[in-house]
């Protein structure tokens, strides 16, 4: 099955952080699933380390080849749909990378390997 993480969950994997939950763990690890992650992910990434609110060990482009290629994480790119369903999402979530993930799962029809719990107000499938 497939599945599309959230950044935290994509960041708390690569540092095996105490936060990621033992199912969130497990789901990624089974070679059976196929872990997918965001372009809109990426584009978080970039703007969160131009503005020294993420440390990454080496540039955005190494990072992305190192931990997200480098682990057989597919890039979920952005297509129309999924930037034409944000408009008719309503506004539980204010964030604008995490409204495209949500209008991706809603669009692909993937569930979602994130600790945010506001993500349960849509009609998405959370995994944690």
């Amino acid at each position: 099955m497939k599945y599309l993480i959230d950044t935290h969950t994509l960041l708390w994997i690569l540092t095996d952080d105490s936060r990621l939950s033992k199912k969130a763990k497990r789901y990624y690890l089974d070679p059976q699933n196929e872990i997918l992650f965001s372009m809109a992910g990426i584009w978080e990434l970039a703007i969160k380390s131009s503005l020294g609110r993420l440390s990454l060990e080496k540039s955005l482009e190494e990072f992305v080849m190192k931990h997200i290629k480098g682990n057989d994480i597919g890039i979920l790119h952005i297509e129309l749909p999924h930037v034409l369903r944000v408009e008719q999402l309503p506004f539980h979530h204010r964030d604008p990378f995490d409204r495209l993930l949500i209008s991706q799962s809603i669009e692909n029809d993937l569930p979602i390997i994130s600790s945010d719990k506001t993500l349960d107000r849509y009609r998405i499938q959370r995994i944690w």
